[in-house]
């Protein structure tokens, strides 16, 4: 009964001005962290993607070390030391490092 007596006092303006905060809540939410996020998640995927042999690289355990073969889309062998060789997930490298 209450909210017909809303409605029929002129609910629908009011209504709209009460959920108008939670929408411009959610829109800088959105441009402020969900949509940086997807463009840093979107650029990682790339650089793993174009990952390849010879690369110096440094995992998220905080390994550095040049790749020596892509086994597959997930593993990759990275050299850490002379004639060591470690299994590494593609997606836990963090950072190519230049060559200068």
């Amino acid at each position: 009964m209450f909210i017909n007596q809303a409605l029929a006092a002129g609910g629908n303006s009011d209504f709209l001005l009460s959920i108008a905060p939670l929408v411009l809540i959610f829109a800088v939410f959105y441009f402020l962290l969900i949509r940086p996020q997807q463009k840093k998640m979107k650029e990682h995927r790339a650089m793993v993607e174009a990952l390849s042999k010879g690369d110096k690289v440094i995992t998220a355990g905080g390994l550095m070390g040049a790749i020596t073969k892509i086994e597959d889309d997930k593993i990759a062998l990275v050299e850490i030391s002379e004639n060591v060789n470690v299994k590494v997930v593609r997606s836990t490298i963090t950072e190519v490092i230049k060559n200068k």
